[in-house]
């Protein structure tokens, strides 16, 4: 049987923006799990692989919603006990700069807003950034951190890191709509999502060398991201926020590794390469990790369980 604590009654769940890397994840997981899913895509988004799901899958339904769009929300909400809400740039703002800010914090509220008067939501998972928390803490005052910690939004002015700036304000909006709506609301404050796409461009990598040099720069992979974001939702006792990341860049060889990966240059001098010096960890994910290993070892019973049946109850 599933442990107590997991209760994982297969409803209805929307994932807004399910037209991204993690939301089309989520999206077949969730299927794959038993859910029926609303899946809300935004105007820029791909969304040609979830239409070709929908004409096989009763249990999809596709939605047009747009975070600026308070009704286009309401719409997709309708019916639904979850929301995993994440968010994506406009195509009309392809880089983060200061506007980002007020962008991603009218987007946050108008969810949260809808969320709280859809009387069917029970929970919502929010999909933050790790750079919410690891930006101007000085090693003395902060030997480690977690999700106990926040970023600093005057340090990210001054360094221009308006990504970390723009996700720690739209975090901090959600909290506070949150806590003053009685919305049950999780985050994945999550790594620097790796794959395929990734490019040099984004965002999350300004500051890369700082964070590197610091211990904090973390990376995860997009089954882990979908696993946990999954987990804190089924979970009934999960509660706050969890830094999300399975890797970690400390070695000269991972940090070389990345550098290839995203700018492909001649090999690097032999010197570097043979450089083992590990930088000291900062940055701990104790608490999604002791979630995690319920979870994981929970998983094959209740996919069996799923063949039979729509309902996992411990």
């Amino acid at each position: 049987m599933a442990p107590a604590s997991y209760n994982c009654i297969f409803n209805t769940i929307c994932v807004m923006d399910a037209s991204t890397r993690l939301g089309t994840k989520l999206v077949k997981r969730l299927l794959k799990r038993g859910y029926t899913v609303h899946a809300a895509i935004q105007n820029h988004g791909e969304s040609s692989s979830l239409k070709r799901i929908e004409c096989e899958e009763k249990k999809l339904k596709i939605f047009e919603s747009d975070p600026f769009d308070y009704h286009s929300i309401l719409d997709a909400l309708k019916g639904c006990s979850g929301l995993f809400y994440s968010f994506e740039s406009p195509a009309d703002y392809p880089t983060y700069d200061e506007e980002m800010g007020e962008v991603e914090v009218r987007a946050a509220h108008n969810v949260l807003e809808a969320c709280a008067q859809t009387d069917t939501i029970e929970k919502v998972v929010f999909t933050s950034s790790a750079t919410t928390i690891i930006w101007g803490h000085d090693k003395d005052s902060a030997p480690s951190i977690d999700e106990r910690h926040w970023t600093d939004i005057n340090f990210c002015r001054k360094f221009k890191l308006w990504h970390a700036m723009s996700k720690t304000l739209a975090e901090k909006t959600a909290w506070a709509l949150a806590m003053d709506r009685g919305i049950n609301m999780v985050t994945i404050n999550s790594g620097l999502l790796m794959g395929p796409e990734l490019t040099i461009t984004n965002p999350y990598l300004k500051g890369a060398a700082e964070m590197y040099e610091d211990g904090v720069f973390v990376t995860v992979d997009l089954d882990f991201l979908v696993d946990a974001h999954i987990c804190v939702y089924e979970d009934i006792a999960s509660y706050g926020r969890y830094l999300c990341f399975n890797h970690i860049i400390n070695q000269k060889q991972d940090a070389l590794n990345l550098v290839q990966m995203l700018s492909p240059l001649p090999s690097p001098p032999q010197s570097l390469e043979e450089d083992t010096t590990l930088i000291q960890q900062r940055i701990s994910n104790k608490k999604l990790n002791k979630l995690m290993v319920d979870f994981r070892g929970c998983q094959p019973q209740m996919m069996d369980q799923n063949a039979n049946q729509d309902i996992c109850l411990s």
